[in-house]
């Protein structure tokens, strides 16, 4: 066809199809963050001892962790974990260590099986919480760490 005999499109049909074009794609860029704030709003589902039916006591937390474990195909036992525990914290989900090496770098180890943070962070287990503190989530953290350089924390017997 003849340059002369192509449709010449004005110059505000122009206009309205890039304002279309721009719209679309701002609605499209938008729907992620409208996503987002939704899903947000969802309450969380944490994984604790009592959300599982265990009692808020050190057996209760080994025994959720040890059920979390087993559905992430995390190695362990209760006497493995119970022992490491005992010499870690002697069962204080609080305990810090503000005295070794590694607090003097300035990551203190921290909860029962004393993690510390860039480790919790790289070993944590979906489905429990993100602070170190919490029970489940430090036990089921340090023994996936331990599975990965000793085999499990059955194998653990020191500092480590």
């Amino acid at each position: 066809m003849p340059a002369s005999a192509q449709h010449r499109r004005s110059r505000n049909s122009r206009l309205a199809r890039k304002l279309a074009v721009l719209g679309t794609g701002a609605a499209v860029l938008a729907l992620p963050v409208i996503g987002a704030t939704t899903a947000s709003a969802a309450p969380s589902s944490t994984v604790t001892a009592a959300s599982l039916g265990y009692s808020n006591t050190l057996d209760g937390w080994i025994r959720a962790s040890l059920q979390v474990m087993a559905q992430n195909g995390i190695p362990g036992t209760y006497d493995g974990i119970y022992r490491n525990v005992i010499r870690e914290s002697s069962g204080n989900p609080y305990a810090i260590n503000n005295w070794d090496s590694n607090a003097a770098a300035g990551t203190p180890s921290k909860g029962l099986l004393q993690v510390i943070d860039p480790t919790f962070a790289a070993y944590h287990v979906a489905g429990t919480s993100f602070d170190p503190y919490d029970p489940v989530a430090n036990i089921t953290a340090a023994c996936k760490y331990a599975a990965a350089v000793y085999g499990s924390i059955d194998n653990v017997y020191g500092a480590y």
